[in-house]
């Protein structure tokens, strides 16, 4: 039951965004640039940034939710909870793994980032643009953290989830809410 006593019995941020749509709008767009966006992260790779920096802090909600839609984007089913037991041994492609632990420390404990954590991401490859998308993917993924733990909202289910990943992989962040809706779809 959420703690806003407005919102339905079952609600999600879905209620949160419709009720104040000028906050949630620009988040929105925000969102859908940052996930969808030019990047030298495909979305697939953002989506599993996001499910993996919710799992390792512990947001059942987000994790969930985009764990979905990672599995929606191809990845294999399962592979968001191997990555948040152990990195090292997950069937990842091994680029991807110190960009992991990156996000991993920055979810954890982030006052202790250091150059050194930004200099194993550099070494596997990946240029600023990638690391910033990663912080800022985890970023996002702690904010949802704080609105739904804030608002009392349950984890859905995850069948009800793999339908909502879905028409998130179709539509974006932006078009898939009625109310912020740019394009028909």
């Amino acid at each position: 039951m959420p703690f806003l006593k407005s919102l339905p019995e079952n609600a999600g941020p879905p209620n949160v965004f419709k009720q104040y749509k000028e906050i949630y709008g620009p988040f929105s767009e925000m969102s859908q640039a940052l996930m969808n966006g030019p990047s030298p992260l495909s979305p697939a790779e953002r989506e599993l940034i996001l499910a993996y920096a919710a799992g390792v802090s512990g947001n059942g909600f987000v994790f969930t939710g985009h764990s979905e839609v990672a599995y929606a984007w191809g990845y294999e089913r399962g592979l968001l909870d191997r990555l948040v037991e152990d990195v090292d041994s997950a069937p990842v492609e091994e680029k991807l793994k110190p960009l992991l632990r990156f996000v991993r420390k920055l979810m954890l404990s982030p006052t202790e980032m250091t150059q050194a954590d930004a200099d194993a991401v550099f070494a596997a490859g990946w240029d600023e643009a990638a690391l910033h998308g990663a912080i800022a993917v985890a970023g996002r993924a702690a904010f949802m953290h704080r609105l739904v733990a804030g608002c009392g909202f349950e984890p859905l289910d995850p069948e009800v989830a793999a339908r909502h990943a879905k028409k998130r992989v179709e539509k974006g962040y932006v078009n898939l809410y009625s109310a912020f809706r740019k394009t028909e779809g």
